[in-house]
């Protein structure tokens, strides 16, 4: 039987910043900003008892805790720290799967501590971790990743819980949907409508049935459902997409305007690319009007997206494919990764996957 864990790190942008300045430690504090579409990208525990969590806009996050400290966001700072993280855990296993810069799942049925117990691993990882960065994690233990996950999140912050296999399918029954891993508002809000609430009520309905109304998620559902994940922790986890975008402090239709925006975000998303090699051949625009609403127009060219002039000449034709009529608010370059990764031999290397706000 396996033996993984997965890694939270509590707060942590938010924890660097309470770390790196007495002055906010123990105060709601969020890291974002302030301005009139800023959006809140992590949120103190402090902050969080006043209801205020990440993607919120600043504006709702100032009247929910007026005395609220907002505190620009220092990417370099937080990747830095994820490396020292991803170092500790290197130090235990070499089957460690990034998901994003405060989080990862570890493979630790061997280890190089020849550890027989997962938890006292994960005890370790914990304590050097906070050794060397004066952070907190949260860790989950179970026999596999979607488990682990659930476990992770159940006792935060600085949490550690295991799920063996006699509970896990109990454990699981008592779920709400919600907290499943890889459920989001728009299914949960589908699942209550078909009356499945909990883990228990997901159990009750046949496989078919889940993928008759989700798709391929619905097996994965389902086997979820009883506490079931085949997943492998993957080293070599590929990132499948890679982009960027900006939202207007004003919104505006003056495509002199937007074209400049659409210059610095291809050229953004070009010093991504050769960054961490990435190819994709796939292009897609995304728009969000003055009224929220959302449109994406893409193309496929033949080779992979590396060069600036291609990229914006392609964005710019796929702009006039959209009505511009209406004021835009934001505007994105996302570039899909259209390799066959089993074929492709140049796509077999670690890549970091940066978490973007």
């Amino acid at each position: 039987m396996r033996k993984i864990i997965h890694i939270d790190m509590d707060a942590f942008y938010a924890s660097i910043e309470q770390r790196d300045n007495k002055e906010y430690r123990n105060k709601p504090l969020v890291v974002g900003s302030s301005g009139v579409r800023g959006v809140v990208a992590a949120a103190s525990y402090e902050a969080r008892k006043y209801g205020i969590k990440s993607a919120m806009a600043s504006q709702k996050a100032m009247q929910l805790c007026p005395n609220i400290i907002f505190v620009q966001p220092r990417f370099e700072v937080y990747k830095s720290v994820s490396k020292q993280i991803k170092e500790i855990f290197l130090k235990y296993t070499d089957k460690v799967e990034p998901l994003s810069l405060d989080e990862a799942f570890l493979d630790v049925t061997e280890n190089y501590m020849n550890e027989p117990y997962a938890m006292e691993v994960a005890k370790k990882i914990k304590s050097d971790i906070f050794k060397e960065t004066n952070l907190t994690a949260s860790a989950g233990v179970s026999f596999n990743k979607f488990l682990a996950k659930i476990a992770s999140d159940y006792n935060k912050p600085n949490g550690l819980f295991i799920i063996t296999p006699k509970k896990a399918e109990k454990f699981v029954g008592k779920l709400k949907v919600e907290s499943f891993f890889g459920i989001g508002k728009k299914t949960s809000q589908k699942l209550h409508e078909l009356g499945i609430y909990t883990g228990w009520d997901l159990k009750q309905k046949t496989q078919d049935e889940l993928i008759r109304y989700f798709g391929k998620q619905g097996r994965k559902f389902y086997l979820n459902a009883k506490g079931i994940d085949y997943g492998e922790v993957n080293p070599n986890r590929i990132r499948k997409s890679l982009g960027a975008e900006n939202t207007f402090r004003v919104d505006t239709n003056s495509l002199e305007f937007i074209y400049l925006e659409l210059k610095e975000i291809c050229k953004e998303v070009i010093e991504r690319i050769k960054k961490v090699s990435f190819k994709g051949k796939t292009i897609t625009l995304k728009v969000r009007y003055e009224n929220f609403k959302i449109v994406s127009k893409s193309k496929t060219l033949s080779q992979p997206v590396t060069d600036y002039s291609v990229l914006y000449k392609s964005a710019r034709e796929l702009l006039h494919e959209l009505d511009l009529s209406n004021k835009v608010r934001l505007i994105g370059i996302s570039i899909k990764n259209m390799y066959n990764i089993e074929t492709d031999t140049t796509l077999g290397h670690q890549l970091e996957i940066p978490f973007e706000v």
